[in-house]
Parts: C-alpha cells; sequence; structure tokens
C-alpha cells in the first residue's frame, strides 16, 4: 500500500466556503508516481487540484484531477473519499476537472494528464485524506450546533449523529468551512466499508440511459462541422486545389486551407463528408512517398545486426554465446496497431477576441490549453477547456502537438467561425498515431541444465516520447525507457551471467504514440514466447519451467499459481484443444493468463481465456475484473488480427472491414481472479493487455508445433 510522503497537510489540504454555501477541501497533490526513466518516486509538491465540495442541499461534488475514459476512475477516486467520509453512495457527484488555473501549469508534465494505470495508484491516500478531513470538520461543526464534544458523534450516510439526534451534512457544510484543517488519523483496512468491496460505476447509469455527453454530443444552434482532406502520405502537402464542387453541395458553407491538409465547414457532417469527397486535390507526396512495410522490416532487419545504446549489461556476452551448449537466434516483428476508440476524434472549438473554449475529450487537457494558448497568443487561463465523457481512447488521446485539437483550433481560426471537427472512422484507421513497428533480435545460450546462460537482446524502432511534453521523464538524452519495458530488468534476463539489452531507436515518416500498456505490448509476447521455448527445449513443462525462472519473484509465481490452478493446468483437455500461459509485469501489477483454444481449418478459435492478476489492493473488485475483461478483448484482437501496413507511402487499411476487431461470436469465455495481496498497488487499465498475446501464440504452439514469431497471429498461420 502507498504512503503519503511526510509533508505539511496544512499544505496539503485547504478548506473554505463556496460561493452561495457549503465546504470546499481543496487538495494539493504530492507526487508519488513512478517515473519510467528513473524509476525514482518523489515526495515534491506539486500544485494541480482536485475537490471536495459538500453543499448545502447535502450532495457531495468531486472534482477528478485524472480524466475518465472508461477505465473506473469515476467510480473508484470517490470511493477512496466516501470510505473516509461516511457520506451517502447515492448523493455523490462526479465531474471532470474544470480548466488549468495559475500554478496547476507549473506540475511536472507526466503528473498533468492521464497514463500508465497511474491514477488510482497515485491518489489512494490523498483523496482518502480530503474526506477523512472533511468528515472531521463536520463533525466538529455539528458537535458545536448540539453543544458536545466531538469525540460524542458518529457518522453515517451522509449525517452527524449525537443519541437520536442528527444533523445532514448540508446543514452543518458552510459553518465546517469556517474552521481550521485539523489532524487525522485514516482508518485501517479492518474498518473499510467501500475499499476492496465491488462498487456499481456511478457513471453507469447515464452511459446506459443515453444522458451521458460525450465529445460528439456537443450542439449549439451556431455550430457548423469540420471534416478534413488529409495527404495520402504522412508528411504530403498540397500543390493545387480547386474547392468550386466542394461548394456547390447544399450545406457546405465554406472551405479553408489549414496546415494539415483542406478542411469542409457545413451545417451537417453529411454535408460536410459529401463537400470533402468533391475536393479536387493535386498532392505533393513528398519524401514518404515509397514508405513500405516490407522494406521497412528489411531496414530494421540490419539494424538488428548493430549495436544499440547499452540498457543493461553484465558479463562477456559474445564469449558467454560461444561458451554454452545450445543456441538460438530468433526475430521478431511486430507491426504498426491503430487504437481505434469506438467514439472517433472530435473537437469543439470556439475563439472570441480574448478567449478560446473547446470541448474535446483527451488525457492532457493542461497540455493542450498550454499549446492552444501558445499558437492563439494567449495566457493559459484564457482558453477554457472542457472534459465531456470519452468513448474509448486506450492512448490514442493522449499525443501532443499538431494532432486533432490544433487542426480544430487551426479551422475555427482561419474560418472565423464555432466549429466541430469530426475525424470519420477512416480518418482514424489512416490518421497516425499508431503503435510502433518494432523488431526484435535476441540470441540466447542456453547450458546443459536447459537453462539460459547467455542472452542477447536488441530491439528496433521508433520512440514515442522522444521530442514531445514527456521526453525529460520518459526519454532522458534519445533513451526511451518506454520502448523498454517488459525487457529492461526482465526477472528472466537479469539473473543470466552473461546478458546485454541494447535499444537502437529509428526515425520514419509515420507518426506513433502510446497504445494500450506501450512498449510491454511487444516485449512480453518475445519474453513469454521464449521462455516457453527454452521449457520446450528443457523438456520441461512450461508452467514448471517457469516457476523454476520466476523463484525469487513471488508476486510473478503467484499470479502464474493461481492461474494456471483455476485453468486445471495439466489436466485433460477436451479433444482438439490446447492451452498456452504467459505471465507479465506491467503497470505495476502481475498479470498470468491461460488461454484454451483450437485451430479449425488454420483458424484460431479461443474458448476460454483464465486470468489472474496481483495489482495490490484492489479498490473496486469489479472494476479491476471488467478491466481485465477489456484488455484480454483488445489485446486478443491485435493479436490475432491487428496491422497497419503501407504501401507507396499509403495506409492499405480503411475502418473495421479490414482492420478487424474480435467480434460477438469469437468471444471466448474469461475468468478473472485477483490474487489476495497486501503488496504494492499498481494499475489495472493496461497490465491485462501484454499477456493474451503470447497466451495464445503458445496454445498455437501445442496445437500446430508452429512458432510465431511476427504478428497477427490468424495471418501467420493461414501463410502456412
Amino acid at each position: 500500500m502507498s504512503k503519503i510522503p511526510a509533508i505539511n497537510r496544512r499544505n496539503f489540504l485547504k478548506a473554505g466556503a463556496v460561493a452561495g454555501g457549503g465546504l470546499l477541501i481543496a487538495i494539493s497533490l504530492p507526487t508519488v508516481v513512478k517515473r519510467l526513466a528513473s524509476d525514482k518516486s518523489s515526495g515534491a509538491m506539486i500544485p494541480i487540484n482536485s475537490f471536495l465540495r459538500i453543499g448545502e442541499d447535502n450532495h457531495i461534488h468531486i472534482i477528478l484531477s485524472k480524466i475518465e475514459m472508461g477505465q473506473g476512475i469515476w467510480t473508484t477516486l470517490p470511493m477512496l473519499i466516501a470510505e473516509e467520509l461516511d457520506c451517502d453512495w447515492n448523493k455523490i457527484k462526479v465531474e471532470h476537472h474544470p480548466s488549468g488555473k495559475g500554478d496547476d501549469f507549473k506540475a511536472p508534465k507526466f503528473e498533468q494528464g492521464t497514463g500508465g494505470s497511474s491514477s488510482t495508484l497515485s491518489q489512494f491516500d490523498r483523496y482518502r485524506m480530503a474526506g477523512a478531513t472533511a468528515r472531521a470538520m463536520l463533525i466538529e461543526a455539528a458537535a458545536k450546533k448540539f453543544g458536545v464534544q466531538p469525540n460524542e458523534c458518529r457518522t453515517e450516510n451522509s449525517f452527524v449523529i449525537v443519541g437520536d439526534k442528527r444533523m445532514s451534512y448540508g446543514e452543518v457544510a458552510t459553518a465546517a468551512s469556517k474552521l481550521p484543517v485539523p489532524k487525522i488519523q485514516l482508518r485501517q483496512p479492518g474498518e473499510w466499508k467501500y475499499i476492496g468491496k465491488s462498487q456499481k460505476r456511478l457513471d453507469g447509469p447515464e452511459k446506459v440511459n443515453g444522458q451521458a455527453v460525450y465529445g460528439l454530443d456537443i450542439r449549439f444552434p451556431d455550430l457548423v462541422i469540420a471534416v478534413v482532406a488529409h495527404p495520402p502520405v504522412f508528411g504530403g502537402k498540397i500543390k493545387s486545389f480547386d474547392t468550386g464542387k466542394a461548394k456547390s453541395i447544399d450545406g457546405v458553407v465554406d472551405v479553408v486551407q489549414i496546415p494539415t491538409g483542406i478542411a469542409v465547414l457545413a451545417k451537417h457532417y453529411w454535408a460536410a463528408k459529401l463537400g470533402r469527397d468533391a475536393l479536387q486535390i493535386e498532392w505533393d507526396a513528398g519524401l514518404n512517398q515509397n514508405m513500405d512495410s516490407e522494406q521497412q522490416a528489411n531496414h530494421y532487419r540490419k539494424l538488428s545486426e548493430t549495436k544499440g545504446l547499452s540498457v543493461q549489461q553484465k558479463g562477456d556476452v559474445a564469449a558467454g554465446l560461444q561458451k554454452s551448449e545450445r543456441k538460438i537466434d530468433r526475430e521478431f516483428l511486430f507491426p504498426y496497431l491503430a487504437h481505434a476508440p469506438m467514439e472517433p476524434l472530435n473537437c469543439t472549438v470556439r475563439i472570441d477576441k480574448d478567449t478560446c473554449e473547446i470541448w474535446t475529450g483527451t488525457q492532457w487537457p493542461l497540455l493542450r490549453q498550454t499549446e492552444v494558448a501558445a499558437f492563439l497568443g494567449l495566457n493559459p487561463e484564457q482558453v477554457i477547456f472542457n472534459t465531456p465523457h470519452m468513448g474509448g481512447s486506450f492512448g490514442r488521446r493522449g499525443t501532443f502537438g499538431a494532432d486533432w485539437v490544433m487542426e480544430a483550433v487551426n479551422i475555427a481560426k482561419a474560418s472565423g467561425r464555432f466549429i466541430k471537427l469530426i475525424w470519420s472512422r477512416e480518418d482514424d484507421i489512416r490518421g497516425g498515431y499508431y503503435r510502433p513497428v518494432y523488431l526484435h533480435r535476441v540470441q540466447i545460450g542456453i547450458d546443459n541444465k536447459g537453462m539460459p546462460s547467455a542472452w542477447q537482446h536488441r530491439i528496433v524502432g521508433q520512440s514515442l516520447f522522444v521530442n514531445t511534453a514527456l521526453q525529460d521523464e520518459i526519454a532522458p538524452n534519445g533513451l526511451d525507457y518506454s520502448s523498454l519495458d517488459g525487457v529492461n530488468g526482465s526477472p528472466y534476463i537479469t539473473p543470466v551471467p552473461h546478458h546485454a539489452v541494447e535499444l537502437i531507436t529509428t526515425t520514419y515518416g509515420v507518426p506513433v504514440s502510446a497504445w494500450r500498456s506501450v512498449g510491454n505490448t511487444h516485449t512480453a509476447f518475445v519474453m513469454e514466447t521464449l521462455v516457453d521455448e527454452l521449457a520446450i527445449m528443457a523438456g520441461k513443462d512450461p508452467v514448471a519451467y517457469r516457476r523454476i525462472l520466476l523463484k525469487d519473484h513471488p508476486r510473478h509465481l503467484a499470479a502464474l499459481n493461481l492461474a494456471s490452478e483455476k485453468a486445471g493446468w495439466g489436466g485433460q483437455l477436451k479433444t482438439g484443444r490446447f492451452r498456452g500461459v504467459a505471465v507479465h509485469e506491467a503497470m505495476g501489477s502481475f498479470v498470468c493468463q491461460v488461454v484454451e483454444l483450437s485451430i479449425v481449418d488454420k483458424k484460431v478459435i479461443v474458448h476460454r481465456v483464465v486470468c489472474a492478476i496481483d495489482c495490490g489492493l484492489a479498490v473496486n473488485p469489479d472494476g479491476v475484473h471488467s478491466q481485465m475483461e477489456g484488455c484480454i478483448v483488445f489485446g486478443l484482437t491485435a493479436a490475432l488480427y491487428g496491422e497497419i501496413t503501407l504501401e507507396k507511402g499509403q495506409v492499405q487499411q480503411t475502418n473495421f472491414n479490414d482492420y478487424r476487431m474480435l467480434r460477438m461470436n469469437e468471444m471466448p469465455i474469461i475468468e478473472v481472479y485477483i490474487v489476495p495481496s497486501s503488496e504494492k498497488m499498481g494499475g489495472a487499465g493496461e497490465p491485462g493487455v501484454p499477456p493474451i498475446a503470447p497466451a495464445v501464440a503458445n496454445a498455437v504452439f501445442a496445437a500446430t508445433g508452429k512458432r510465431i514469431r511476427r504478428l497477427p497471429i490468424q495471418k501467420e498461420l493461414l501463410k502456412g
């Protein structure tokens, strides 16, 4: 369990009155999130605030410091406050944080956004502290009105109670706001009523009944819809264009050129789309017109034969490989992957003389505010940022710089209109910011007991964070640690007497960004299929072999043992069914998955996935279950089908017809088990993605004897 740093609580929590009455608790957030690059924690104060507001109407308003994008923090973070506040759960109202002000922009960049599955663990102590502080102040205010001592009072369901008398929190909220911030004691786990017990999602009802407002739902009377014709090749430019036919489409009101292409503005989306279709544009494809996926793979293959930037090294790898009993040399190739969130990108922008107001779902609203302000020559506080609900992100709404938000701002500025930019599904699939292509080359020396004695590991691929706002925190000096997650410091590599991990960072004309579970998307596959191969070569059961390698890693073992037990590993299977296993650490959590599948006419049919996770304390177990299920579907889709390819510089995929999603009839039975754990808390939004692809590949080997080393799996199987 995380511990709050030793800080001055009076600076950490500030209380005051709300305009119109009530109690406001403002929480300045101390940094405790682990840095990817340095693996260090800091106790420094940062000025981003979240708020707890108790109104005289007895409603509990919780303003999130992080962004809800489907991962469930709209419920989990309020649970932390409710645990200490003793409030009426049905009176809670949750909102995203309003636009940044003042010192908000001084915070370290990583803390200005939402990512890395860090929301719950980073807020665990401070949200509880806010609830406990508010409760203590409400008790003190009520005690004065009752004419008793605070220790004679108790709280329950948003009431302060003495004997048969009670006052609602709303009745004493304003009086409480005038009291000094007290020193408080947080409740011990044995006293918890909410934490560790499943709660239904607070945002569930409005998302089911259609009341939830997403970016695509934003409506205003004078709003026009904008769509953009982008170059067919990344980096392409406009040679010439004719807007005559586009402007003749009924409903089209304007056509403007912007840095990323030609924008068509219309009274409704269909007119804008038809107007874009009617544009006559001559493109200069530029330097990237010859980009080709197979050529890229061959280039990466050659790079993998050269020495990279050393990240982890021990002993003499060359000598260790030469002296080993056996040696394997393996290459793994991973394609570009689109995020494909269900709600395509959109952004509504209104620019006035001295302000700009924006409505969009993004993981980094504060960074967006500063980007837009700099472009328009405004102060950040002159940019009003509204964050509606998001229909998924998976990293796509976490990009930086000249992406869809700035595109929308450019359209509003060039046209002088109040606009809503909408990307179509085709725009999204072809729009870049993919999970990069990666190539791994691994040479392993094996001793006479079948154990690795030397390990040379090179990773080739584009950086996600060099030249971004997070470069200093994740990719210092050009070394992008996100490319290495899951290999650097791996429990399989670190004990090997002779080992070396190297990174070769490439530049390529395709924009890339983090994709759910970041570097673990490819490293887990390499590590877990290699370990499976080593087990078979050693004549050992894959689970038993992992237990040997992971003997000093109890959290890996706990997940491995629970999943394999629940899956019946080693037991009898139905005829034609086969199992595969994988275990991996990501975002501070340890996940093992066992897949049961069959193969019919070279098609993979996944029947069952058994998943075990050690995430430390599971604040909302139902939320953890949901995230594991979502991760498995997301990861299984990519493992079987996911691939973005380029020919002559152009992306070949367009929509879900050729960028396949897992379909309902392909959905396996999923069982999720949470390892009982008092270890340090980890995340849950992403760690369930990495193990699914290698578990499937290992089951495919069990079924066919074929090792998969290039994704997607289904395409490789069809090759024969």
